[in-house]
């Protein structure tokens, strides 16, 4: 039977008791029985302060919406915002609050996913500040074992990519967060209490349990699988789902024609997956009320999807085949363009890199990132 970090609280009791917690977690922070995690520390320990990652503590938040500093309807106890225009990280005020700090949200393995970064922000203030930190585990949604991508460098860092971690990295965010605080050097007092009942080999699926969106955008377990590669189109001038009932799983553009993708890429006869032509009109985002053409990925076979090599292949395939197609400008006067940040590098928007040698290398880095992360294992 599969238990979260969450449902092993007697691993960490003694870091815990009477002391003032402080707790960063999301609506995927639940036990086994669906009890907030929010609910379970404030009733066994009492919670001084809640920390707010993107989306809210109750998930009540659009992607990118800033969070203001509130109080928790339910408990009582101040929230304050980790997501704040000015800042995403732990001020020195909060800090003074709190004598612990826990983490508890769902990961979905992706170097993307902005959750991980509010974690090793908070690793490394903690770290600065002399406060023990910990990460009440989850598995990992994608599996323990696959990795993909490349490797972020570091000139390149961002909210979205500020680790040099794969795309697909294979860990669960207690493992990032043993590799961060060794390999930077932080000497944070990291504690992480585990699952049980999960093995590497095991996604999602496996578990036995209810999938819970760990944020609007991500409503399916297909969805965080897709993720990894079909993320990359929201660096582009199409519309990744958003505004949709399918994110990151319909893809498209008023200047695509929809058939004619859906035929190129089904020829490509990449694993695990099948591509419909559709045409949507997103609610909002990115060509919100206009009719677009594109496609819906269907994931067939899961285990031998490879979500990066796919996302990679479509980037590829729309450039080739609609003129229309063009990456975004930098977010801000002198920044470097979204797809840059999302990549972690500038190659996806050098044309003339041939898609198998681009692939050929990434898969190199992939290998290389699967060897070094083994030591943080904390799972067979």
């Amino acid at each position: 039977m599969l238990r979260q970090g969450i449902d092993n609280l007697h691993e960490i009791d003694n870091v815990l008791k009477n002391r003032r917690i402080g707790l960063i977690t999301a609506p995927t922070g639940l036990a086994a029985d669906f009890r907030p995690t929010v609910d379970i520390l404030h009733e066994r320990y009492g919670l001084t302060a809640l920390f707010s990652p993107e989306h809210g503590v109750r998930g009540d938040l659009d992607a990118g919406a800033l969070v203001d500093t509130y109080t928790d309807e339910a408990t009582g106890v101040p929230v304050y915002s980790l997501y704040r225009k000015d800042s995403k990280r732990l001020t020195p005020e909060m800090l003074d609050a709190v004598d612990v700090i826990v983490y508890d949200i769902q990961d979905i393995g992706t170097r993307y996913y902005t959750f991980i970064y509010t974690m090793l922000y908070a690793l490394e203030d903690c770290a600065a500040a002399g406060k023990p930190f910990v990460v009440l585990d989850r598995v990992n949604p994608l599996d323990g074992l696959a990795v993909e991508g490349n490797v972020l460098k570091l000139e390149y860092r961002s909210f979205v990519g500020n680790y040099p971690l794969a795309i697909r990295y294979g860990l669960t965010a207690g493992e990032v967060a043993m590799m961060a605080n060794d390999e930077s050097g932080w000497g944070a007092e990291l504690h992480v209490a585990r699952c049980t009942g999960w093995d590497r080999s095991m996604d999602y699926r496996a578990t036995g349990r209810v999938w819970v969106p760990p944020s609007l955008g991500i409503p399916r377990l297909e969805t965080a699988l897709l993720y990894p590669g079909t993320c990359l189109i929201e660096g582009t001038n199409l519309s990744e789902g958003r505004g949709t009932t399918a994110p990151f799983e319909i893809i498209g553009a008023p200047f695509v024609d929809a058939d004619r993708l859906a035929f190129a890429m089904n020829a490509q006869a990449l694993p695990g997956v099948y591509c419909r032509p559709v045409h949507f009109k997103p609610s909002a985002s990115k060509h919100a009320g206009e009719l677009c053409g594109g496609i819906h990925i269907h994931v067939l076979d899961a285990p031998v999807v490879r979500p990066v090599e796919l996302g990679v292949t479509l980037l590829y395939t729309i450039r080739e085949l609609f003129p229309a197609f063009a990456y975004l400008p930098p977010v801000r006067e002198g920044g470097r363009p979204f797809i840059d940040l999302l990549c972690g590098d500038r190659i996806l928007r050098d044309s003339h890199i041939e898609l198998n040698d681009l692939l050929a290398a990434w898969h190199a880095e992939s290998e290389q990132f699967a060897k070094r992360k083994q030591q943080y294992h904390l799972y067979e």
